[in-house]
């Protein structure tokens, strides 16, 4: 028998559903005070884990990494994930994990140490929310790799609406291969 979450799943990921923006009073917390997001990647938070599903599914994992309270997380919400056409180019290529900067909950990292949130976040040197961290497509060859060597592309801080999907764009484009972001941007006029 179908539940309604599996249903109301499928709906949201039909295509061409776009979904309406999102109002700040009308954001949902999940139990650790973060921003609800009903697309975000539902993982057992097993980084190889969630790479390979990304990668199966023929998309990229990207982690968002934000802290309770955190007004720019809420902006990027708001105004970046809230905005329908933003949203859409997200869910169709990238598998999105949310992480907290200060969480308590265990992770398995791609070299497979277990780790808190916290701990994971120290390790890679995120510092900042929001925090966009994405990594390669290859757990395999991630895993003897230094952490920072791991991702392909970083983002922190707030960033407008146009340079937050040129971010997007860049990786899944894998513009990364070719320069830095600032290089690409300033190709593509942005």
């Amino acid at each position: 028998m179908l539940s309604r979450r599996v249903l109301i799943a499928a709906a949201l990921s039909a295509p061409g559903f776009a979904a309406a923006p999102v109002r700040a009073e009308e954001l949902e917390l999940n139990e650790d005070g973060l921003p609800h997001v009903d697309w975000f990647l539902q993982s057992l938070l097993e980084l190889a884990d969630d790479v390979a599903l990304a990668r199966q599914n023929g998309k990229r994992l990207a982690v968002m990494w934000e802290l309770r309270g955190c007004p720019y997380c809420r902006e990027t919400h708001v105004k970046n994930l809230g905005d329908p056409a933003i949203a859409a180019y997200i869910r169709e290529r990238f598998e999105v994990l949310q992480l907290n900067v200060a969480g308590d909950r265990r992770v398995v990292d791609l070299d497979g140490e277990t780790l808190s949130e916290r701990r994971l976040a120290e390790k890679y040197g995120v510092r900042f929310t929001p925090t966009f961290q994405f990594f390669g497509e290859s757990p395999e060859t991630m895993k003897a790799k230094a952490p920072r060597e791991r991702e392909v592309a970083r983002a922190q801080g707030y960033l407008e609406p146009k340079h937050f999907l040129a971010l997007f764009r860049f990786v899944a484009e894998k513009a990364y291969e070719k320069g830095s972001l600032r290089d690409w941007l300033r190709a593509q006029g942005a």
